[in-house]
């Protein structure tokens, strides 16, 4: 059966509410995996950590890092006796807030986990660690980067990575093979953070 034009856009739309509803119904039922109660049911669960981190109050951090290729690090805090006292994603927005200037290597680790990669830059002196985080910008992926001269924190900075188009420029094609085919055949523009009152939360 043929339908008019005005008709088939009618039927389109209608189509196209009912799969808004759907997936607005599934976002509904959506909830967040139950919290860890211990450190025994953690490592069931994810296995043993990236890293163990002593903290002087006795305590210990289980950090579950995904670098390079997740966008997440998973950091359970617990008691002597196993007991989680809490947990977070070290790489939420919230979390990112928290990286300062004058911090060092160590205290970025243990608040981010273990970064992606890491470039040194002559001109500036710089060395940069970046990790793979939630992608809010227009390219295939976003990266935190956090600046260090002298192993002491001097400012953070987002890039967005963008697809290159042509010969040689697949996503599986780069080399080295870097996550997504990341490095010769992906290029992203560093955007540092300034002081503004509407700027990024981690912004300087």
């Amino acid at each position: 059966m043929t339908y008019p034009i005005s008709h088939r856009w009618r039927l389109l739309a209608a189509a196209l509410l009912v799969l808004a509803a759907l997936q607005l119904q599934g976002c509904a039922s959506f909830e967040p995996p139950r919290p860890f109660a211990t450190e025994a049911e953690a490592l069931a669960a994810r296995g043993e950590p990236t890293r163990r981190w002593s903290n002087d109050d006795g305590t210990t951090t289980l950090e579950y890092s995904t670098q390079p290729n997740g966008r997440s690090c998973l950091m359970v805090h617990v008691d002597q006796g196993g007991i989680v006292l809490r947990q977070w994603d070290a790489l939420a927005p919230d979390n990112l807030a928290r990286v300062e200037r004058g911090m060092d290597k160590e205290q970025v680790s243990r608040l981010l986990g273990a970064h992606r990669s890491e470039q040194r830059f002559r001109n500036s002196g710089e060395e940069v660690w970046d990790w793979n985080v939630r992608n809010d910008g227009p390219g295939i992926a976003t990266l935190f980067n956090v600046h260090f001269i002298d192993d002491k924190v001097v400012r953070t900075s987002q890039t967005y990575v963008y697809p290159r188009e042509g010969p040689g420029w697949g996503a599986w094609g780069a080399y080295p093979p870097y996550p997504w085919g990341w490095g010769p055949g992906f290029w992203g523009y560093p955007r540092p953070f300034y002081p503004h009152p509407f700027a990024h939360p981690w912004f300087w």
